[in-house]
């Protein structure tokens, strides 16, 4: 058992884990806003920009991360690399095309991955062990529905129709990101027994790909493959998510209804390790995937505000307590000391396989969406709640995954 973690630990945890996840919430969740309501983009412009940067996003922590395990530190590579994410979220002020709007997200996202998905992840990884993995997992999936909170409550001053307010946004989230990259290079502490890896940079980068090591942890590689499919179901209606809310549903206050149901998910969220740390893994994925799942009914049939709100806290809730047992699982799978050679395997699960598969189901289910016309003439898609039933037949493939794993582990 380790010894305590101790108050930088947490702190650093606590403020690179929440930026990194505001970054990725601006992106994965309002970069599709921005192309839609500035340029008029289509369910397409928005399916690229995601499949690109989950491409950019899962080479770059295979690479990023065996590196860090090459040299053996992770401190340089998140303090340094929240720097320049920071800087790269500021150029996003002058940007004005889908084309360079796609361009600079995968350069932001080379950068994002390097700090948070390859060095901020291994070096959760390296610093928990058995007796607190759940507790630092559900800590850390907390993150994102605080996130969520702090971007919707930040951005309801803003008139997002406006290109100044992008302008001012950009440049609020990219200098916050770039201030926690200095606070880190003095608080953050790599974990004493993080060795640098002797192999060759070929031999790092290759290790987790290799069949011997498939072969070795099997396991792993299927818990990965589980957590791919779940990653499907959420980014089939997670790019257009808040287009739904505000145009299909014509909810512009939106956020209020969200704040709650946020609110309740994080707390939930926030326990819910301890519900993997005294359970395990099977009997803590259950839960998640029914609150994931009713969340997706009541979303599909509902319009109104009472159950759209009470199928937008299951979903959250599901969502993210099932982020918390998935990666509980992996960090618990993963050897130790291959850490961060193990993140780009994990990357591929959680980003690049949900990304590309995820957003094009998506378009496809609103290939003949519903248009309306703007008040400039241009014409828009609306989304509409084919996503919520995509999204749940995934779901059901996922159930059926999990009991063919379970299966074979008991074979």
């Amino acid at each position: 058992m380790k010894k305590g973690l101790g108050k930088k630990f947490w702190t650093a945890m606590l403020i690179f884990g929440l930026m990194g996840q505001i970054a990725w919430v601006v992106e994965n969740m309002y970069f599709n806003v921005f192309i839609y309501k500035m340029f008029n983009a289509g369910a397409a412009d928005i399916s690229a920009m995601v499949m690109a940067s989950a491409v950019v996003a899962a080479l770059t922590t295979i690479i990023m991360g065996a590196v860090s395990d090459k040299v053996g530190r992770r401190k340089a590579f998140m303090s340094v690399g929240y720097i320049i994410w920071g800087l790269t979220i500021i150029s996003f002020a002058y940007i004005r095309s889908i084309m360079l709007t796609i361009v600079m997200d995968c350069v932001m996202t080379f950068f994002g991955s390097t700090a948070n998905d390859a060095a901020y992840n291994a070096w959760l990884t390296d610093r928990g062990d058995d007796s607190n993995r759940g507790r630092i997992e559900g800590f850390n999936s907390m993150m994102p529905l605080v996130s969520i909170l702090v971007v919707f409550g930040g951005f309801i001053g803003f008139d997002l129709d406006k290109q100044g307010s992008w302008t001012a946004i950009y440049y609020i989230i990219g200098i916050a990101t770039a201030v926690i990259g200095v606070i880190g290079w003095f608080i953050i502490e790599d974990a004493p027994d993080l060795q640098r890896s002797s192999q060759p940079i070929a031999q790092v980068l290759a290790y987790s790909f290799r069949p011997s090591t498939v072969k070795a942890n099997k396991k792993l590689y299927a818990i990965l493959a589980a957590f791919a499919v779940f990653g499907i179901s959420i980014q089939v209606f997670m790019p257009y998510l808040i287009i739904y809310y505000e145009k299909t549903l014509r909810m512009p206050n939106y956020v209020l209804i969200m704040a709650p149901a946020i609110i309740v998910a994080a707390v939930v969220t926030a326990l819910y390790g301890r519900v993997y740390d005294s359970k395990g893994f099977e009997k803590s994925i259950v839960p998640s995937l029914a609150m994931l799942m009713l969340g997706y009914v009541l979303l599909f049939f509902f319009r109104s505000t009472v159950p759209v709100f009470a199928g937008s806290l299951l979903m959250m809730s599901g969502y993210l307590t099932g982020m918390s047992v998935f990666g509980a699982r992996i960090r618990d799978l993963i050897p130790e000391n291959r850490s961060g050679q193990f993140q780009g395997v994990r990357i591929i699960g959680q980003v690049f396989v949900p990304g590309l598969i995820g957003p094009y189901i998506g378009a496809a289910v609103l290939r003949n969406a519903e248009t309306i016309i703007n008040s400039d003439g241009t014409e828009s898609f609306l989304p509409n709640a084919n996503i919520w039933l995509a999204s749940m037949i995934v779901a059901v493939v996922l159930c059926a995954v999990l009991v063919v794993i379970n299966r074979e582990k008991k074979a």
